[in-house]
């Protein structure tokens, strides 16, 4: 038999970490400052979802139209899945270095690097999305007439959705997963939480590791919702009966 369970002392060590989200409290440092508390929690909060959307939107805006527009043309998958799989073998933490080392440390070299995170499951997810929309739905769009625009727009897109915002949603999460870094290159995140036991404790730990599960998945419910709304009535239908 499986033993499940709590050890002891858990359940007074999550409360005392949702405590310190709310409570601020003596350092564990002599003579430091007061920490925890939502004066301290909220700015680190703030800066993790700021440092995140720029890089989201850095990545959609380049990975999405290129890998999109090579899946309608047919051509360029291997330069799609190379360019995917090179991104992902980028350590985050040496692209971070090597910004901080080349532009300094703030916003800008942190969001670039970890746009360089989110670019591959963008990039690759539109290129096989637009790539798998059934040829027979793109065909009776051109023999109706439709240019290669609107048949990209209005047929290749909205098929697409689905995979595409697929690779939206891993990026997201992988995106404000790893934002936590940021805080040893002097960039505060939830992070500084996560690395700071000497100073915040062992609540302040689980603490920040709370609030970046908690921020990923309201981001990913969000993206569902926002993927639900974008996928065409019919192909939702169709999605929800292979289900049942």
């Amino acid at each position: 038999m499986i033993d499940i369970s709590i050890p002891a002392g858990f359940l007074d060590t999550l409360w005392g970490a949702i405590d310190f989200i709310f409570n601020p409290r003596s350092s564990n440092v002599t003579g430091g400052h007061d920490v925890g508390g939502l004066a301290q929690i909220w700015p680190l909060m703030r800066a993790q979802i700021e440092v995140s959307a720029i890089a989201l939107g850095g990545a959609m805006a380049v990975a999405l139209p290129a890998g999109a527009y090579l899946g309608h043309r047919g051509r360029g998958e291997f330069l799609a899945v190379a360019l995917g799989n090179a991104g992902r073998a980028v350590p985050e933490f040496a692209a971070m270095a090597l910004l901080a080392a080349v532009i300094g440390v703030g916003l800008g070299n942190v969001a670039i690097a970890l746009m360089i995170l989110g670019i591959p499951p963008i990039l690759t997810n539109s290129y096989v999305a637009v790539r798998q929309v059934d040829q027979g739905a793109v065909e009776a769009a051109r023999g109706m007439g439709m240019t290669e625009r609107e048949v990209f727009a209005k047929v290749e897109i909205p098929l697409a959705v689905p995979t595409i915002m697929t690779g939206i949603r891993t990026s997201a999460i992988n995106i404000i997963a790893t934002a936590t870094i940021a805080t040893f290159f002097g960039f505060l995140t939830l992070g500084d939480l996560i690395v700071g036991q000497a100073q915040y404790g062992t609540e302040g730990v689980l603490a920040g590791g709370i609030l970046v599960a908690l921020l990923a998945l309201l981001v990913e419910l969000l993206l569902a919702g926002v993927q639900r709304l974008l996928t065409p009535k019919g192909l939702r239908l169709q999605r929800e009966g292979a289900r049942a």
